[in-house]
Formats: C-alpha cells, structure tokens, sequence
C-alpha cells in the first residue's frame, strides 16, 4: 500500500513530506531525488545491472508461461528454475517460439531483436514481445515507443514470413 500511496521512506519522502531537513538525492546516484519512481526505473547506478536482471527474469517467466499454455514440455516446475531456448518448437512445429534472437531480415533494421517472438505457422500471425519495466506514469508511453521501435521489424516480418502481425 505505501509504495503505491508513494509513502516509503524515500530520502524524497523523508524531505518533502516528513520535513525532516536532509537532503532528498538518491543515495546510491547522488544525482536525482530519491523517489519511488527513480528507484524503481531511473537510477542510472542501478541501470548498470540490476535492471537488466529484473528485466530478464520477467522475460523468463513470460517465456515460461508462453511454454505453458502452447504445450511445450518444460524441463523445471518453476518460473524462476526456468532457462529458456533460443528457438523452441511445439505443437508438431505449428508454433516457433523465438528467445532473444535477432531476426535476419532482406533489408537493414536497426531494432531486429525483441525479446520474444511467437509465430503461429498454422493461424499465420506472428507476435513480438519486448518486456519494459516502468513506473506507472510511464507505461503509456513506453507502450507508444515498443511500437515505433518496431514498427519496421514488423513491416518486413509480414513480408518476408507472410504472416499477420501482433
């Protein structure tokens, strides 16, 4: 409830709303205001690694579940056990499901690798999934900005796969 409520003690908190007197820069940066939105998405001293993990481990268990739910046989009972394939196929091939791989196109695209890539060969659609993790008022744009990133991936997919795209 306090961290939605945007109540934790923050140095922010401690600071504005506690009125404390101390200073309110994150102690990890010294740059920014320590806020639940910095230390959540925006701490360039936890950009370095710790997100790129939590990032990685929300793709694993979305990977895990994708596994799931189109019947492929999972090797760990957990999520978090789980080491997803670079390319796995299930259903007798009707669905390729693609990890972190870069997606060879016939012209140059710059951003050529989403996180997950689900082609269905016998619905002809093909979806690509690339996780962000962001605060609350940043998700809608986030959002915006997924899409425009791979608008061309998507374009050339289509062409190239003959398959509509999500």
């Amino acid at each position: 409830m306090a961290a939605q409520d945007q109540t934790l003690q923050t140095k922010y908190y401690a600071t504005k709303i506690l009125i404390t007197g101390t200073d309110s820069k994150c102690r990890l940066c010294q740059q920014f205001d320590e806020t639940i939105d910095h230390i959540i998405s925006a701490c360039p001293i936890l950009t370095k690694e710790q997100y790129i993990k939590r990032h990685d481990r929300v793709c694993a268990q979305l990977n895990f579940n994708i596994y799931k739910e189109t019947g492929v046989q999972l090797k760990k009972k957990h999520w978090y056990e789980h080491v997803p394939k670079s390319v796995e196929m299930c259903q007798e091939g009707k669905i390729t499901t693609l990890w972190n791989q870069q997606v060879q196109t016939d012209r140059t695209i710059l951003n050529n690798k989403p996180d997950i890539i689900i082609r269905d060969n016998e619905k002809g659609t093909c979806m690509l999934i690339d996780v962000a993790i962001s605060g609350d008022r940043n998700v809608i744009k986030k959002e915006a900005e997924k899409i425009l990133k791979y608008k061309d991936l998507t374009i050339e997919i289509q062409r190239m796969w003959n398959v509509k795209t999500k």
